[in-house]
């Protein structure tokens, strides 16, 4: 039986679910990717490479997830040039608490290698979960309105 091309991307995001096999993955990602991770936190920004995109998001949240980024699948459809992974992950903090960030990306593809990347994920849990140990950051946002003097 023959591998679809929706099988070829499940098999190939679930890569991220253990480090050990994650390389798999990233040789399938083009050195020149544009990646752009959408948000107003630290890691967001858009990247022109793999490299860049590496040492700026999975190096920097590997330096307080301890066993690294894990992402399981929660949902992907892509049958075409264009694969849409909804990603969960399943590290910890060094502090042990569980970094349960959700993230959406979507990837195209050109000649089965991905080449551009805008990803979404939940920009307050990537602050107070990843870097609170770096920053003094505010757990909770203040509640009632906000006062200008």
């Amino acid at each position: 039986m023959a591998t679809t091309t929706r099988d070829d991307r499940m098999a190939l995001f679930t890569k991220h679910q253990d480090p050990a096999t994650q390389p798999e993955f990233w040789a399938r990602v083009a050195d020149n990717v544009d990646w752009t991770v959408k948000g107003t936190h630290p890691l967001a920004g858009r990247y022109h490479c793999k490299s860049e995109f590496m040492e700026s998001t999975f190096a920097r949240l590997g330096g307080v997830l301890p066993g690294g980024v894990k992402l399981q699948i929660k949902h992907l459809d892509g049958d075409r040039d264009t694969a849409i992974a909804e990603l969960h992950s399943m590290s910890m903090t060094k502090e042990g608490t569980q970094f349960a960030n959700d993230y959406c990306w979507a990837s195209r593809f050109q000649d089965d290698v991905i080449v551009d990347v805008p990803a979404y994920l939940d920009s307050m849990m990537v602050v107070t979960q990843s870097f609170a140990t770096n920053r003094r950051v505010q757990k909770t946002p203040p509640r009632g309105p906000i006062r200008q003097t």
